[in-house]
């Protein structure tokens, strides 16, 4: 099982880069974002697309609310 240190660190290495994001709303909706990965604190990230910032949590990642494709 991932911890919160492992997803930071793996997210660390694709700082800068571009991603795609698939986030899970559940009730079989999901939304996919095209982002470029660009700050990391202790317990969110931030990504930005064309439009906006977006934030997300490493538990999100642990919980798979998000998924991530480098």
């Amino acid at each position: 099982m991932k911890t919160i240190y492992d997803i930071k660190n793996e997210l660390q290495k694709h700082l800068g880069r571009k991603a795609t994001i698939n986030y899970n709303l559940g009730r079989n909706k999901f939304e996919e974002y095209h982002v470029v990965i660009k700050k990391l604190y202790d317990n969110i990230f931030l990504v930005e697309d064309d439009i906006s910032l977006k934030s997300f949590s490493y538990s999100d990642v642990i919980t798979k609310t998000i998924k991530i494709k480098y």
